[in-house]
């Protein structure tokens, strides 16, 4: 596919948010503060603006934004839904097989994640594609076979075009402008990999072509699994 580019939304927000780390702190339930590097914010807007909360009240009341329900089918043609994801935390980005440059090293990138929580059955990974037109489920098995996707541990999923960029747009938060350009020569899909707790809701949000974001991610992970 020529011309194809990508779209970079800014990573201030992102640098923002990992700013606070060393200077915030929150008040645990028990009364002690705590560092806010022993929590997870949450993300309830398109802006990603975080939002650190450690009241499970103010969390019901405040954190309106859940992921939506989908059905798409993955690598090896089983369908994948919302209850596939009961109960787990799940990363999400979105690729196409045929990317060049970004989605490749984003694919490499995530792999650590699926490597670190391989045995972990309460973390699950989603990768979406953009071009479900041409990854259909074969395409997807040969390239989950070539990058060492475990089936049972990230899902590389496909289906109805409309379905996955709303899903992308409203659940995901992905960029306005995802899908080809007006005179379709050029392709445009976010790098953002997005984290998100059993309850569907928005944890984390990294770029997914910095090893460093990778490596918060990971920890971010390990953190929310605290919370199960």
């Amino acid at each position: 596919m020529s011309g194809i580019r990508f779209l970079f939304r800014t990573s201030i927000v992102v640098l923002w948010a990992l700013s606070l780390v060393a200077c915030h702190k929150q008040e645990s339930t028990d009364g002690t503060e705590a560092s806010i590097e022993e929590a997870v914010p949450y993300y309830n807007t398109p802006d990603f603006t975080p939002i650190w909360l450690s009241d499970p009240d103010e969390v019901e009341t405040k954190i309106t934004h859940r992921t939506g329900d989908f059905s798409f089918r993955d690598q090896t043609n089983a369908l994948v839904t919302q209850q596939t994801l009961a109960n787990k935390i799940h990363v999400a980005n979105f690729f196409f097989t045929a990317c060049p440059t970004i989605c490749p090293k984003m694919t490499n990138l995530l792999k650590a994640v699926q490597d670190t929580f391989q045995h972990e059955p309460r973390v699950a990974l989603l990768s979406f594609s953009v071009t479900p037109w041409l990854d259909s489920v074969p395409r997807l098995r040969k390239y989950a076979a070539e990058k060492g996707v475990i089936a049972t541990k990230w899902h590389l999923l496909t289906g109805d075009r409309g379905k996955l960029y709303t899903l992308a747009r409203r659940s995901y938060f992905a960029e306005e402008a995802i899908g080809f350009t007006k005179d379709s020569t050029e392709f445009l899909h976010t790098e953002h990999i997005i984290l998100v707790d059993r309850n569907r809701r928005i944890r984390g949000v990294y770029n997914g072509t910095l090893p460093l974001d990778i490596d918060k991610l990971i920890t971010d992970i390990k953190l929310l699994l605290r919370e199960i």
